[in-house]
């Protein structure tokens, strides 16, 4: 009998998390980029990567899971059925695995998961495998056995050595903004970044490509001419912008007077675009201005740009406040949140108070830098379980020594109880910030699960 049997969500939780905890100990190293160990099960599976529909296939630093988003909602609007594999997940494992149906997609079933996920560690036989390369198995193996139109698939790190990268002849790849991230793995400047992340390209696939550094398009245009693959640029092939409230897309097949996204964020006119145009260079999807319009105002992503209007965690803020959630987390990401920012302050000033939790491995000071001049104050907090996280007063140091005035708390209540004791008239805007696994965690609080 199945650990979920009677739909107890928290035993099935539970069992997810202990299988996660097995397969963390298969491998010493958190992160070791390789295709050799994920071949090998592939092949023990009877090859489902084989098996797949029709691939979209993203890579980038900031943008794919906004891109997917995108995608996705247009494609279901038009009817489709639609895969996504998407990392990390906020609050719940499933979150990274959606199982499509005509017109509409679901997280897999908790029953359906667990089954697969014991299914792909009995076939590793306790061989040496990442946690992301046996996650990647199950998603194909549950992909490979449900029929769609289209699978969106999301590069975890890099993109050469990604375990995503065991897809051979997509029908299109995207590169969305590239930045500097991960460089212990990725390389250390934007052109070795740029390099791993072009390693998705393949030979006579169209790939899409988001506006880039001078250095990094050349990266990308290079490994694109020795593939023979057809680029649709930002800015050279196409545009994306915003005109009077609304997206104006064109490219050389025509224009696209389409609603603003309903992810909110100037960045997210150009993910749009990105979606759009990869949309467009495939024939197999003939999609009408009208259901580019529904894919507009339909798509969903959490904690990005993500405004909570209830919940546990809103109740304790102060009355009349805003309560935005945000999982950017490089520098990169900062920017697009503090524009967004701008933007808001501009329309409906309001103080804003930053709360922020971040890992050690990232760019603490250069993500923070974004908001001096901008914050009225930031309060730093500890990420729950996060063992590579920094601590709050590191963060706070770091954010006074740039100029922002910054406490620390221990919780994200405590630092709304800090909010509220600030008395601010107009009430402020708060946003949740610095890492995806904080805003999990909020969203976990607050009572705001994705569903």
């Amino acid at each position: 009998m199945s650990a979920c049997s009677g739909r107890d969500d928290k035993n099935c939780m539970s069992h997810i998390d202990n299988i996660v905890a097995r397969l963390t100990a298969l491998h010493p190293r958190r992160i070791d980029l390789s295709l050799d160990r994920l071949q090998r099960l592939l092949a023990v599976l009877g090859h489902p990567e084989r098996k797949l529909p029709p691939v979209i296939h993203v890579a980038g630093t900031n943008g794919k899971g906004s891109t997917i988003a995108f995608l996705r909602a247009i494609l279901e609007a038009g009817g489709k059925r639609v895969h996504a594999y998407t990392s990390p997940h906020l609050v719940r494992f499933n979150e990274r695995f959606r199982i499509g149906r005509a017109g509409e997609s679901r997280l897999v079933t908790d029953e359906e998961l667990i089954a697969t996920m014991e299914e792909c560690e009995r076939a590793n036989s306790g061989a040496a495998i990442t946690v992301f390369e046996i996650t990647t198995a199950v998603g194909l193996l549950l992909f490979a056995r449900h029929p769609a139109d289209v699978l969106l698939l999301e590069v975890g790190l890099g993109g050469r050595l990604d375990a995503t990268n065991v897809i051979d002849n997509p029908l299109t790849t995207i590169i969305t903004r590239i930045s500097v991230d991960h460089s212990d793995f990725l390389g250390s400047s934007l052109e070795k970044i740029a390099a791993e992340k072009a390693g998705i390209l393949k030979r006579g696939v169209p790939a899409v490509v988001a506006s880039q550094p001078r250095d990094v398009l050349a990266v990308i245009e290079r490994q694109a001419a020795r593939l023979a693959a057809p680029l649709k640029i930002a800015g050279a092939d196409w545009t994306a912008t915003e005109e009077r409230g609304r997206l104006v897309y064109q490219d050389e097949t025509g224009l696209l007077d389409l609603p603003a996204p309903k992810l909110y964020g100037r960045h997210q006119f150009e993910n749009a675009g990105l979606a759009i145009t990869a949309l467009r260079a495939t024939p197999q999807f003939a999609i009408s201005p009208a259901t580019y319009e529904v894919g507009m105002v339909k798509a969903d992503w959490p904690a990005r740009m993500q405004r909570l209007a209830d919940g546990r965690l809103v109740d304790i803020a102060p009355v009349g406040s805003e309560f935005w959630l945000d999982g950017g987390h490089n520098p990169d990401g900062g920017r697009a949140i503090a524009a967004a920012l701008a933007d808001l302050e501009e329309r409906v000033p309001r103080p804003l108070i930053l709360i922020v939790g971040m890992l050690a491995s990232k760019d603490c000071q250069g993500f923070l830098s974004n908001f001096t001049g901008l914050a009225r104050r930031m309060i730093a907090v500890p990420i729950p379980h996060a063992e590579t996280a920094m601590s709050a007063e590191a963060v706070a140091g770091i954010a006074r020594d740039i100029g922002l005035s910054a406490t620390s708390r221990d919780d994200l209540s405590e630092a709304l109880d800090a909010v509220r004791k600030l008395d601010l008239d107009p009430p402020p805007r708060i946003v949740v910030t610095g890492s995806l696994y904080l805003a999990g965690e909020a969203l976990r609080q607050n009572g705001t699960v994705p569903q």
